[in-house]
């Protein structure tokens, strides 16, 4: 072509792309949501700790901005000092809301933090305050539909109805607001982070994620590679792990994949290790020794293989797997802390001992009569499961059902009752009805700004090689190892970590390759 032509062909493009004939402008993104920040509601946990309180009108689908819109739920404690922008703070999950979480969590963010930058955070789509997927009325019509089969089954029979009562759970969701469940998801989260960054006035995003939020900022982080200031990935959720690398067919469940089966239970053997070396003064669980402190834990679990036991202060019935599960959920925060919350806060892995021994002592008590003088459900929190499962399900590849049974068996071989609950707690994704309409399935290694990845060597949630695997997938990242106990470095805080976060955060100074960090304490004063 002549360079007369050439100058003509182009004269021609832009006279119809102006004319509006031929080729067409692309069409406008979604809007940035402006942000009336106020005071939070009296009473609310937000306004206890000191944050304002504002929503934000996004898109449902970002990719049809004119059309449903969806509200989010946003929170703000402003800087107290100079101030350098806002640091953006996920609680993970899935599911985790920022306007609870983490303004209970607001003491343990690493100190200096609030005085340089507002810290804001927000319930993600469908979740919380914003707006949520409810699959029933009420919570307690929820509880009626699952009834048992909020626990994992230890019977081919329990497995069936489990299956058959989740995946009818998951008919329900999808009745309700199918639209809602396939734009609950994480890209579609981290478009509007990238709306609320707009929104509070940053150029770049500033951001702590913790646990699933680990997985959020990495997709953010990609998904705009060039709108990142400074990121710390904490607790980490390896992104090979959630999608399985984009395999057309998975054999494993999530749980495995990131090894939180595994996780618990080793940990959990950390606590009855450690709590066996106090005295009861420290740990209340303790028989004295290592040993018998294990041994008392297996008698209880065979105490309720024979069935349930009625444990009068919380007036309900403690089942085997009821107590498996919320000792995962326990441990992980070891070391006690209070929330600016209504006093509230954590007592840590003394609490769950505490809470064990308390069992054990109720072990031999009669069960009440059943009917209306009888126990009664214990009481509901307000967000139901199938907030993380709209998540959850949308993002990760899950077996077919027929394949949990199997697989619950070969984790329950090595990692005893924790392996049973991890992986039936991902079966319900196998009958999930719903996936992401427009996902993000990598790559992972786009992000241009360094990240600061950290968590603690023992974290029963995601063992610590997620935190390797991050600091290896991402293109540009820096792993600080931290020695010691629970699930992420914030809700088990040291010195030595906060202070590299916040040398990296304000000044953008990263620890030194192969720097390792230490707890300054172990849980219960125990010999580490």
């Amino acid at each position: 072509m002549t360079r007369a032509l050439l100058v003509t062909a182009v004269a021609t493009l832009l006279a119809a792309v102006l004319t509006g004939t031929g080729w067409a402008a692309p069409p406008p993104g979604p809007a940035v949501p402006p942000l009336a920040w106020g005071k939070c509601d009296d009473g609310s946990p937000p306004a206890q700790a000191g944050f304002q309180c504002a929503t934000a009108t996004v898109p449902l689908d970002h990719r049809d901005p004119r059309g449903r819109t969806i509200s989010l739920a946003v929170v703000r404690k402003p800087a107290t000092g100079p101030r350098i922008g806002s640091l953006f703070l996920n609680p993970g999950g899935p599911g985790g809301t920022g306007t609870g979480q983490i303004t209970s969590w607001v003491n343990l963010v690493p100190a200096g933090l609030a005085d340089r930058f507002d810290l804001v955070s927000w319930d993600p789509r469908g979740v919380g305050e914003s707006t949520a997927v409810q699959c029933f009325d009420s919570q307690e019509a929820e509880g009626r539909f699952l009834g048992d089969s909020a626990d994992y089954p230890t019977t081919p029979a329990q497995a069936t109805a489990y299956v058959d009562t989740w995946r009818r759970f998951g008919q329900a969701c999808a009745a309700r607001d199918r639209a809602l469940l396939e734009h609950s998801n994480t890209a579609d989260t981290a478009r509007d982070l990238d709306l609320l960054r707009q929104a509070v006035g940053d150029a770049k995003l500033t951001y702590l994620g913790l646990s699933y939020g680990t997985f959020l900022g990495a997709t953010y982080a990609n998904m705009f590679p060039d709108k990142v200031r400074a990121m710390v990935l904490d607790g980490n959720l390896a992104p090979s792990a959630w999608t399985d690398r984009n395999l057309p067919v998975t054999t494993r469940s999530i749980s495995m994949r990131v090894g939180s089966d595994a996780g618990a239970s080793s940990v959990f053997g950390d606590l009855l290790r450690l709590c066996g070396q106090v005295d009861t003064s420290r740990c209340a669980f303790s028989m004295g020794s290592p040993q018998a402190t294990v041994e008392r834990w297996n008698q209880l679990l065979a105490r309720l293989q024979k069935g349930p036991i009625w444990f009068a202060p919380r007036n309900e019935l403690i089942t085997g797997p009821a107590l498996v599960s919320r000792i995962s959920n326990g441990l992980d925060i070891a070391f006690p802390f209070t929330s600016p919350v209504s006093g509230g806060g954590s007592a840590g892995w003394a609490g769950v001992a505490a809470g064990l021994k308390a069992i054990w002592d109720a072990r031999d008590a009669p069960l009440p009569p059943v009917g209306p003088d009888g126990p009664l459900p214990p009481p509901s929190s307000y967000d139901g499961p199938e907030q993380g499962y709209a998540v959850t399900c949308g993002d990760a590849a899950v077996p077919p059902p027929g394949l949990f049974g199997p697989l619950a068996r070969v984790s329950q071989a090595a990692n005893g009752p924790f392996g049973l609950n991890a992986v039936w707690g991902d079966e319900p994704c196998s009958t999930w009805p719903v996936r992401a309409a427009d996902p993000y399935r990598g790559p992972f290694n786009r992000n241009q700004a360094p990240i600061l990845v950290l968590g603690p060597t023992r974290d029963p949630s995601t063992p610590f090689q997620n935190s390797v695997l991050m600091s290896t997938e991402l293109r540009n990242a820096r792993l600080l190892t931290v020695v010691g106990y629970g699930h992420t470095s914030l809700l088990n805080p040291s010195r030595c970590a906060p202070d590299a976060e916040r040398a990296y955060l304000v000044d953008g100074t990263l620890p030194r390759p192969g720097t390792v960090c230490r707890q300054d304490a172990t849980p219960f004063g125990a010999t580490p």
